[in-house]
């Protein structure tokens, strides 16, 4: 990781409700499932990177799935804290939105293992796939459909559009594209050119006749 203040979100940022060794071994399996693998790596190997016994890892969590899940509570809880501070900046829904399709694109290159294990570890776990309740994930996809409907009652954007569905085809969109980024191993070039794209074909399709984009 770049830094314990620049991880996606930042794994340690949580107000400090757990102790450092809970974000240490956070942080330690991030490390650990991007290198091995999820089903490959081992609770052993994660006690181990995060400097710790092993018994230490079943104070905090009950398995190999629950660390795979809290990373992903954590970081997600942590961009949304940072996307509503970044999207406040911007003048009006549209610019919200675009600064949207950017940041979540540009989280790829700022931790690349956490971004991995998101991506890519995160859909082999069973028990996150079928036992999760996503809570965090809703209010990411909430945050979408709130600027749509911001930009409808300020006049810029269609009203027919339905918030509900535009928020699940565009983060279905920005999903797919940072998968194949991390699986192909895509630059800067390709994240710059997707964010560009994808402003263009889902901003002017829910933007009125002469909105300024």
């Amino acid at each position: 990781m770049k830094s314990r203040n620049n991880s996606v979100g930042s794994l340690a940022d949580n107000e400090g409700q757990a102790s450092d060794k809970y974000h240490r071994i956070l942080e330690a399996g991030v490390r650990v499932f991007a290198r091995k693998g999820f089903h490959s790596a081992k609770v052993s190997e994660i006690a181990r990177e995060a400097g710790v016994a092993d018994g230490t890892i079943y104070i905090y969590f009950k398995n190999k799935d629950d660390i795979l899940i809290k990373v992903f509570e954590e970081s997600l809880a942590g961009i949304i804290r940072r996307f509503e501070d970044e999207l406040k900046r911007e003048p009006d829904a549209v610019s919200r939105l675009k600064r949207f399709i950017w940041m979540h694109l540009e989280l790829l290159e700022e931790n690349q293992a956490l971004a991995e294990v998101l991506q890519v570890e995160l859909r082999q776990s069973n028990k996150f796939m079928k036992e999760y309740v996503p809570v965090h994930f809703i209010q990411y996809l909430n945050m979408i459909a709130s600027l749509v409907r911001e930009g409808q009652e300020a006049g810029i954007l269609r009203p027919e559009i339905s918030p509900g569905i535009f928020k699940r085809a565009l983060f279905g969109a920005l999903d797919e594209i940072s998968l194949h980024s991390v699986l192909r191993k895509k630059g800067r070039s390709y994240i710059k050119k997707s964010a560009e794209q994808l402003c263009a074909i889902f901003l002017r399709g829910i933007s009125r006749e002469g909105t300024v984009l």
